[in-house]
């Protein structure tokens, strides 16, 4: 167990729902510099009371005055198993203070897991929308008013998408998609409706804050939760659901990681919301743990730091990793669903990751580490100024279907393959062996350019033969005679200028060329 002295040296953010009614807040200096403190309304700062109802409390006044918070200075703030969530709705310092977010000590049984330590919420509230019944992909308008620019998310329950194939398979989810739009219905064309909706079941409008909302500094500790290793996901961290957020200088360590644990969802966990910005943070890996899957057979659980959800028009930047980026034993630090826009400029992450789909996304001026970029989704992924450390410079995912439907621009970037061990080079890695439906058709990239590629491919195996555009993705379909049920459409066109090989080897289409015979390579 982890005695006071430990406590007092680790730190750790929760984040919970409970409601408090408003307290009068201490004013600290004069006009718009006043601020509430968390010791005002009882938090000790010792890393060993547990602060928890103080740090509710707190923002539950500054809420109510319209007041910023301050933790103490010097502060360590310990957070125990108390189901609760503080609701940030106003700007918020953290500065040199320390959390200890104490998750060894939280209960399942009672959902104990399931609370943020701290929610970003809007004091604006939701709409529902009723009056439209169908939408239309890449519909511009829709015959709406609303009070506020709005983020919109919509279900179609009678269709389903992202079937997904493997020791995770299920039997996919209702299609969703998520689009920003001004208040006279007016679809922000950077974030484009993605499907065709016959049947609508929900759409709601979430308001765009007009004013961003900062939330800075603050080294969190999270120890380890020691529950049984299976998908319980704990979601004890910093919770955004607010839009024109900024999240600038927040540390996230973790300690006490032991044989067997319950995955994490996210700590800084990003959900239906838009414009949103994390910069200057530095997050951490999390230890892999395995369980069963729903095909029954063993299977690593992802668990994450990271994590956005049905968003748009998110951004980290300056942003590192705490532990080794290249260690297989700390799983990607990202995962993504349902999302639009999404930036990563100037960061070292061990993964970029689009589960069920991102629709237009860059990475620019990073490195990524051993889990590379996993991606499925439409739109233009650009890869800019990049280092990639994985196996493939892209894995389109095949756990559902590797498709992505439009174009990947690779520029001024560097590739090397598993870290430097030897190893193939595959540029586009994935696998389709159209028999299974995912609930979409899928594509490959309609147009891959690359212009300006370093392959350090020196240290490669003896029988390499030279790196690959695309791997073989189904060695099945190499002739006429196979026949795919749910046929994949094809790349259409490579351009390829300034590629430099290391090995001085030759590129190649594929090591199935058949699959990839009609697409045009141009150099």
């Amino acid at each position: 167990m982890w005695d006071k002295r430990i406590k007092a040296s680790v730190l750790v953010v929760v984040v919970g729902a409970s409601a408090f009614l408003p307290i009068l807040p201490v004013a600290h200096g004069q006009g718009a510099k006043t601020f509430i403190r968390y010791s005002e309304q009882g938090a000790v700062g010792d890393g060993i009371a547990d602060d928890m109802d103080a740090i509710v409390k707190t923002h539950a006044a500054a809420n109510a005055a319209g007041l910023p918070v301050r933790a103490d200075a010097g502060a360590t703030y310990y957070i125990g198993a108390a189901n609760k969530t503080a609701q940030i709705q106003t700007d918020t310092d953290w500065g040199d203070a320390r959390f200890i977010i104490d998750d060894a000590k939280v209960e399942v049984a009672n959902h104990g897991h399931t609370y943020h330590v701290f929610n970003i919420s809007s004091k604006l509230p939701s709409v529902k929308i009723t009056t439209v019944a169908t939408l239309g992909k890449n519909q511009g308008k829709l015959d709406v008013s609303l009070p506020h620019d709005s983020f919109v998310v919509v279900t179609d329950n009678t269709t389903l998408r992202y079937i997904r194939y493997g020791a995770n398979q299920n039997k996919g989810t209702a299609q969703t998609d998520v689009f920003a739009v001004d208040k006279d219905g007016n679809v922000d064309p950077r974030t484009p409706i993605i499907w065709d909706f016959g049947t609508i079941s929900s759409m709601t409008a979430h308001p765009i804050d007009p004013e961003t909302l900062t939330v800075k500094g603050g080294h969190f500790t999270t120890i380890a939760n020691q529950a049984e290793s299976k998908y319980t996901y704990y979601a004890r961290g910093i919770n955004i659901n607010r839009s024109t957020v900024l999240i600038d200088g927040i540390v996230h360590a973790v300690t006490g990681e032991l044989d067997h644990g319950a995955p994490y969802g996210g700590f800084i966990s990003i959900s239906t919301c838009a414009n949103v910005t994390v910069q200057n943070c530095t997050l951490s890996g999390h230890k892999i743990y395995s369980t069963i899957g729903s095909a029954n057979v063993p299977v690593s659980m992802g668990t994450y730091d990271i994590s956005v959800n049905k968003s748009a028009n998110v951004t980290f930047k300056n942003c590192k990793q705490l532990n080794d980026i290249h260690d297989g034993k700390w799983w990607g630090i990202m995962g993504s669903n349902y999302s639009k826009n999404i930036t990563l400029d100037t960061v070292a992450f061990s993964r970029f990751d689009a589960h069920m789909g991102v629709a237009n996304a860059t990475i620019r001026n990073s490195v990524l580490g051993h889990m590379g970029i996993n991606l499925i989704g439409s739109g233009v992924f650009l890869v800019e100024n990049t280092k990639v450390c994985n196996a493939n410079f892209i894995n389109l995912r095949s756990d559902y279907g590797s498709t992505f439907e439009g174009e990947i621009i690779i520029r001024n970037c560097e590739y090397v393959p598993r870290n430097g061990r030897p190893s193939d080079a595959v540029l586009i890695s994935g696998s389709y062996s159209g028999q299974h439906d995912f609930g979409y058709t899928c594509y490959l990239p309609r147009k891959i350019t690359i212009d300006g590629l370093v392959i350090h491919d020196s240290n490669s195996p003896k029988d390499y033969p030279g790196p690959k555009i695309f791997a073989s993705f189904n060695p099945a379909h190499t002739n006429e005679d196979y026949v795919e049920k749910y046929p994949c459409v094809i790349t259409e066109e490579v351009v390829i200028s300034n590629l430099t090989i290391k090995s001085g080897k030759p590129y190649r289409i594929s090591s199935n060329p058949f699959m990839f015979r009609n697409v045009k390579v141009r150099e």
